[in-house]
């Protein structure tokens, strides 16, 4: 933890030079001292929270792992899902084309007639 460090006696000494008593300084002095070391702890765990939260939010080797086996998985089932809709939409084609030719061969069979 970086503390920042607050010079009492320097400021007792400036606020005895502008009229406050020695007592009054020193008080004075303290008081501010206390201010500045609780802010500090504030701050400290303000700064313990908001790493713990960061932390949290990290992936670790296993989990980066875990995602690519994840999207292996799921290139291979669109792989899979892949070759099952080109084998539909051929025998579609093909079932397409035939009625087409029959259809053909049936309108001639009538016009020649």
């Amino acid at each position: 933890m970086a503390v920042i460090a607050f010079d009492t006696l320097a400021y007792a000494r400036k606020l005895e030079e502008a009229g406050f008593t020695r007592r009054q300084a020193e008080i004075q002095a303290e008081t501010m001292r206390e201010q500045a070391e609780a802010q500090n702890v504030l701050l400290q765990k303000t700064l313990d929270k908001y790493d713990e939260a960061s932390r949290k939010d990290l992936a670790t080797k296993g989990d980066i792992q875990d995602v690519r086996g994840e999207i292996l998985r799921l290139e291979n089932k669109i792989e899979a899902n892949k070759h099952e809709i080109l084998k539909w939409v051929i025998g579609t084609m093909v079932a397409q084309t035939a009625l087409i030719v029959a259809v053909i061969g049936v309108a001639i069979a009538l016009v020649v007639k």
